[in-house]
């Protein structure tokens, strides 16, 4: 079966000059079609007349297959850059450059809709004519996902700044416009909140740039020598200044406790978003166990155990706790510490594990390789 497309005779497949695309790591020899691969691919012969429109293309681009196949690139998918210029006519793979490889992967148009467009220009030697042009299409979803999460981040911290920049700038202009009517105590208590707001603006602007570096990879480690043990207490006491009565915490630790080498100031991140998770989602008595264990790679580690007597975590939502905004209650947060909490267990080479209590609440562990000292790595 064929059909006409501008006066040329074209098979029906959508992709009959290119066949089968060999995979040569296959041991049993199976073959993948164009029509297999997730993205689109659309290819030109060496005239510029499309030779191939798969299925992923045909969907992204809204065209049929066969209103493009024998057409001339540039009619078959007539793209445009985002100021309105035609871009085969910018970009002239047959007639440019004989040293372009390609084009690397841009936003551009096409009928209104925008497409993700790279391209790849096959030469019979490196400066010869193109032989082949081969044009990769991607749909916006992803990147408008990206975007979107991007935006939610910016609208939560935003708000999360608000109400503390909102306590801090009324209670200085209060301050320094009525000093004298106050008394010491009363100036002491407002000086104390704009303190603590201003932590609290510090800490947000932190997680920021935290969730910046483990996006793009660059969480930096500067390991140490970490007594975890005395973490976890200096963590205890920090709860327990801060208003939380002392028996509230119980620290069970099992030794002897291989010498751990990590980063303390992201070890303090991690104790300190799993305890204040654990005091403001949890109820009863917050467990803390701190025991040698082996890391995921079966090599020596430290365990550190978290858990509480509240509701705990619903099943449901396990898989969904460690990404950006998961809130497990409406008590406040940013929903972005225990992705935070991810991220650093994860730059450490270490594992972090979300369950059930033996009591019924939530249970957090992490495990953090013994590690190289900074001077050795």
């Amino acid at each position: 079966m064929s059909t006409k497309a501008s006066g040329t005779a074209v098979a029906a497949d959508p992709c009959p000059d290119v066949g089968p695309v060999p995979l040569g790591a296959d041991p049993t020899g199976a073959g993948l079609h164009p029509d297999d691969l997730p993205d689109g691919l659309v290819v030109a012969d060496e005239t510029g007349r499309v030779v191939c429109f798969n299925a992923a293309a045909a969907r992204i681009t809204a065209i049929d297959p066969h209103d493009a196949l024998g057409r001339p690139l540039e009619k078959a998918l007539p793209l445009q850059d985002i100021e309105g210029r035609r871009w085969w006519q910018l970009t002239d793979p047959y007639g440019g450059l004989a040293i372009r490889s390609g084009q690397p992967e841009r936003n551009l148009l096409l009928g209104g809709r925008e497409v993700l467009v790279s391209a790849r220009y096959v030469r019979s030697h490196p400066t010869g004519p193109v032989r082949r042009l081969v044009v990769a299409l991607r749909g916006t979803e992803a990147r408008r996902r990206t975007e979107l999460s991007h935006a939610e981040l910016i609208a939560t911290v935003a708000h999360e700044l608000r109400s503390p920049l909102t306590s801090v700038k009324g209670f200085t202009a209060t301050l320094l416009q009525k000093w004298e009517r106050f008394t010491d105590d009363q100036k002491r208590l407002m000086l104390e909140t704009v303190d603590a707001d201003a932590n609290r603006v510090t800490r947000l602007i932190a997680e920021l740039l935290d969730i910046s570096r483990i996006d793009s990879g660059r969480l930096e480690v500067r390991r140490q020598r970490v007594d975890m043990v005395a973490a976890v207490r200096r963590h205890v006491q920090a709860q327990a200044t801060a208003g939380q009565l002392p028996d509230r915490f119980l620290i069970r630790a099992t030794g002897p406790l291989p010498d751990l080498w990590a980063d303390p100031d992201k070890v303090d991140q991690v104790l300190g978003n799993l305890l204040e998770n654990a005091v403001r989602h949890g109820e009863g008595t917050v467990t803390i166990e701190v025991e040698p264990a082996a890391s995921g790679s079966g090599a020596e580690g430290t365990s550190v155990t978290v858990s509480d007597e509240g509701p705990g975590i619903p099943e449901e939502s396990m898989s969904r706790v460690f990404t950006r905004f998961w809130r497990g209650s409406k008590r406040g947060g940013t929903g972005l510490g225990l992705y935070i909490v991810k991220g650093i267990v994860e730059a450490h080479g270490g594992t972090v594990t979300v369950g059930r209590a033996p009591a019924g609440g939530a249970l957090f562990r992490f495990i953090l390789p013994v590690g190289t000292p900074a001077f050795m790595a």
